[in-house]
């Protein structure tokens, strides 16, 4: 290595010490910019090439001082680089582990033990980069210095691997004991032996002790029931308004869909399963025989964890071309062999808004070998099915969420081999259905859950279909009535200037909609029907849904809030915390409210938050205004250390060099525990005319002692300011 290069590379190892030291004396009171943050999610990333480059340097340093090496000007030179290389790389993949390490859902003891481990190997390795041509540093020191490295190395990736991909990742293949397969059936228990594994297996990786992603964890009941920091994981008795369900349903592409791309996705068979069991009630105890024996959480159940020994099946077609497959293989589609050396397909459309007939058309080269079809959600109509009855060996095909309707079906009775057909969340109509689906003569399994058909229908579906296993899903026989999801509102705002006509509603027709203006709950008899209301001030509204046959919704609050004058111009007096920018100065009067839970886009995108400095903000107005009061909206979220301001200072006048102090006001604290909320607060004075009005929030200087950061400054976040 050149010389000069060489003591560039030396200089920067020392900076790069004293900068590591500094993150990790003060690794609590990092405040990240966001470009901070996209270099800290560079750490996966890179950390694999330092690792390669310091293994193989502390393999040369092992062998250094042998004779035939300890003279040899090549061998020391390149001993040299890649140390002062492996060194300087792995101590940016610390810097950068640090900065990963401050975004949210990352805690725990492994993720200490992994830090200081990586940065063990960091300094341990600069220290001996420096010490290496010392006299007392000879063979055995070296060998002694290289193992240790290297075992810091195996101790520190092995941390990194459990908090990417869970604990045990690496000796789980040795260690799993299958116990789903081997559970008796008699004994199995519905959440511990069939949605327990389920969400340790594609879910706890990212939702655990140590890594709790969105602040949810789905280690115990307790966790799964509280939710996460974007709402609740469930509804009970509801898949429809399910949080994690509607992840799972999400397009691959979309960035919520869950289990994120690249991870272990749900089988259809596991999200079925899951859907099921949401739609029970969610029931944590009792034995799944303990269900009715022809409920299809049961069926589905005793088949996930106790598989008929089914025949090994053999295929009479030859393999397709490798690079016609690989060619096959898109962004929208995916086509795979069944399993090693089988000449089975299996082939899966993705991508709603780019599907057309032409996706199933282009497989047409590949038709006689695909024996499993996936075109579950896609915009699939009756004129498809003509297309796809020409598989002629097609065993298994997902309809789930199309569009076909019952007429189509008849259509597959062409495909001889056809044994497993999900129609969930299709159109049918039992005239005719009965059939069509007894011209598919090789059919022996069929899935009807959230079609339209009446238990009735089904059951007798059921009874003419003999042979056939009918999954019907979940049945509402009047004991276990739904609970409904809350009633929604339709103005475009609740930000409103003179008077504002509020319009409630719900998606399910025949819902009756109770308010409240007291902020207490809806009766179902009791409380005013909403029907039309006309409001001329800040008003808030609590609403429950309620229809006969249904369990009343959970209640919901609206705030609805007056603003009656937009300042003509506005200007930011201190600085954003860069995490929460929005739209700067005029994020206060947009009308854009924020919400509750990081995991949606108006928490990201409309609050502006400051902590190190006040808010401070100038507002001009082209004529004078009277005004007699000046409000903000802030959230609370006193866990993650978001409170109300200290203080508020309202100034204004004509001049602006010249403005007065019209009121303070102070906003209630939050105590230990409470739910997260958002709040309104004011501070009303005697009317004035005025041009310029200048609005100070200061952010809680000290967190109080019951908090866990008690003495930090906490955060501020404001999404709206209200001058009347």
């Amino acid at each position: 290595m050149n010389q000069r290069i060489r003591n560039i590379a030396e200089q920067t190892l020392l900076v790069l010490v004293l900068f590591t030291a500094f993150l990790l004396a003060f690794d609590d009171k990092l405040v990240l910019p966001a470009w901070v943050q996209t270099v800290g999610r560079l750490h996966p990333m890179l950390l694999h090439f330092p690792l390669a480059i310091l293994l193989l340097a502390m393999l040369l340093q092992f062998f250094r001082f042998t004779t035939q090496n300890a003279e040899n000007t090549f061998y020391q030179r390149s001993l040299d680089t890649l140390y002062i290389a492996g060194v300087l790389l792995a101590g940016i993949t610390v810097a950068m582990g640090i900065f990963l390490s401050r975004e949210e859902g990352y805690s725990g003891s492994v993720l200490m033990w992994h830090k200081w481990t990586g940065a063990g190997i960091f300094f341990f390795g600069a220290l001996t980069y420096w010490l290496r041509n010392s006299s007392w540093y000879q063979g055995k020191v070296a060998q002694a210095s290289s193992v240790g490295i290297v075992g810091l190395l195996l101790v520190s990736g092995h941390l990194g691997a459990t908090l990417t991909h869970g604990d045990n990742f690496v000796l789980a293949p040795l260690t799993d004991t299958n116990q789903i397969a081997t559970v008796p059936i008699e004994d199995a228990l519905v959440f511990e032996h069939v949605i327990q594994p389920i969400l340790q297996q594609k879910c706890v990786v990212c939702h655990n002790e140590e890594k709790q992603k969105g602040e949810l964890k789905l280690t115990d009941k307790a966790s799964i029931l509280k939710g996460g920091k974007s709402g609740k994981f469930l509804v009970a008795g509801n898949p429809d308004i399910s949080r994690f369900l509607q992840r799972v349903h999400l397009p691959m592409e979309e960035k919520k869909h869950m289990p994120p791309k690249g991870k272990p996705q749900l089988s259809p068979q596991e999200i079925s399963l899951l859907a099921l069991w949401v739609q029970g009630n969610a029931p944590f105890k009792g034995k799944v025989t303990a269900l009715a024996s022809a409920d299809s959480l049961r069926i589905m159940a005793t088949a996930y964890l106790k598989p008929a020994a089914a025949p090994e099946e053999s295929y009479d077609f030859a393999s397709a071309d490798e690079e016609l497959i690989e060619k096959l293989n898109t962004d929208y589609r995916t086509v795979t062999p069944l399993a090693v050396n089988s000449p089975a397909l299996a082939a899966t459309i993705y991508n709603r808004k780019a599907f057309t007939s032409q996706k199933i058309n282009e497989l047409d080269a590949v038709r006689s070998q695909i024996v499993d079809l996936n075109v579950s959600k896609m915009p699939v109509t009756d004129a498809d099915l003509k297309i796809i009855a020409q598989f002629e060996h097609l065993r298994k095909l997902n309809l789930n969420f199309t569009d076909i309707t019952s007429n189509s079906l008849g259509e597959l009775a062409a495909l001889k081999e056809l044994h497993t057909l999900t129609l969930a969340g299709t159109r049918m109509k039992s005239k005719g259905l009965s059939k069509h689906l007894s011209s598919i003569k090789s059919l022996e399994t069929i899935t009807l859950w959230n079609t339209g058909l009446t238990p009735v229908e089904i059951d007798n579906l059921r009874k003419s279909l003999t042979g056939i296993t009918v999954i019907k899903g979940f049945t509402d026989d009047g004991k276990s009535p739904l609970r409904l999801n809350p009633p929604k509102v339709n103005n475009e705002s609740p930000v409103f200037n003179q008077t504002l006509a509020i319009l409630l509603g719900h998606t399910i027709d025949g819902v009756k909609v109770r308010f409240t203006t007291d902020g207490t709950s809806p009766d179902s008899t009791k409380s005013p029907l909403f029907n039309q209301l006309t409001i001329n001030q800040h008003t808030h509204i609590t609403a429950r849904a309620f229809k006969e046959g249904w369990y009343g919704s959970d209640p919901i609050t609206f705030d609805f809030l007056k603003n009656s004058f937009k300042p003509d111009s506005l200007r930011l007096l201190y600085p954003l915390n860069r995490v929460h920018l929005a739209e700067g100065a005029d994020t206060f009067f947009d009308g854009k409210l924020g919400v509750i839970g990081a995991n949606n886009p108006a928490w990201a995108n409309f609050w502006a938050g400051v902590r190190n400095n006040d808010l401070g903000l100038m507002s001009q107005f082209k004529k004078p205004v009277k005004v007699s009061s000046v409000g903000l909206h802030y959230m609370i979220e006193e866990d993650t250390g978001i409170f109300p301001p200290e203080v508020v200072e309202i100034w204004g006048g004509t001049d602006p060099n010249r403005l007065k102090l019209l009121t303070t006001f102070r906003p209630a604290l939050p105590k230990k525990g409470d739910t997260p909320s958002i709040k309104l607060s004011e501070g009303a004075f005697a009317p004035q005319n005025i041009t310029y009005l200048k609005v100070i929030a200061k952010p809680l200087a000290s967190i109080p002692d019951w908090h866990r950061s008690k003495g930090k400054k906490a955060l501020l976040l404001v999404d709206e300011m209200f001058i009347n």
